[in-house]
């Protein structure tokens, strides 16, 4: 089982940049494809964007297209969220996961926070 710590959230003005991170606990974290999910407040959790096990092979929600950059370092066990051109409606709870597809498949750590005025 990998254990997930999310960080790196913030407030930020609109057309901001921030970066997330994901640290994950063992050995096992280069076998798994991990996604990262936000959930807006009275809104459910939604997928934002997916990296393969091996950092080959990319996807992402459409409204975050151009914008996020999904990377990951298997050698720090870490995967990475690069926020650009941050809007107010992409304020939320931002949380990784590990994932089949689109499809959170593990336990959820407790999110970091990111907040974008207007």
């Amino acid at each position: 089982q990998v254990q997930l710590v999310e960080s790196g959230g913030g407030l930020v003005q609109a057309g901001g940049s921030l970066r997330l991170s994901c640290a994950a606990s063992g050995r096992t974290f280069s076998s798994y494809a991990m996604g990262w999910f936000r959930q807006a407040p009275g809104k459910e959790r939604e997928f934002v964007a997916a990296i393969s096990a091996r950092g080959g092979s990319t996807s992402y929600t459409d409204s975050v297209k151009g914008r996020f950059t999904i990377s990951r370092d298997n050698a720090k066990n870490t995967v990475y969220l690069q926020m650009n051109n941050l809007k107010p409606e992409d304020t939320a709870v931002y949380y990784c996961n590990t994932v089949a597809g689109r499809f959170p498949i593990g336990s959820w750590g407790q999110g970091t926070q990111v907040t974008v005025s207007s």
